[in-house]
């Protein structure tokens, strides 16, 4: 019983572990250049085609939301009609 839960402490300890085993490299200053460019566009739109994606949706998202409040607010508003 021991036995196992030390394997089992030494496996967590080792599969959770802070050391990266694989060196990755410094992309930092690349993005630097593309973010800081001046080519007319927001910062973020400069990511590119996902940025735009994600800007798009979200505001197709937020003027369909925007809209649904505005029909719930109306029909909240006018009293029911008694047969």
């Amino acid at each position: 019983m021991l036995r196992n839960l030390l394997t089992l402490r030494h496996i967590s300890q080792r599969t959770i572990s802070t050391a990266s085993r694989r060196q990755m490299a410094n992309r930092v200053p690349e993005h630097q250049k593309r973010f800081q460019e001046d080519n007319g566009l927001p910062v973020y739109l400069k990511g590119g085609i996902t940025d735009a994606l994600l800007y798009r949706t979200t505001m197709l998202l937020t003027v369909f939301g925007a809209g649904y409040v505005v029909y719930e607010l109306f029909m909240a508003a006018m009293p029911k009609k008694q047969k």
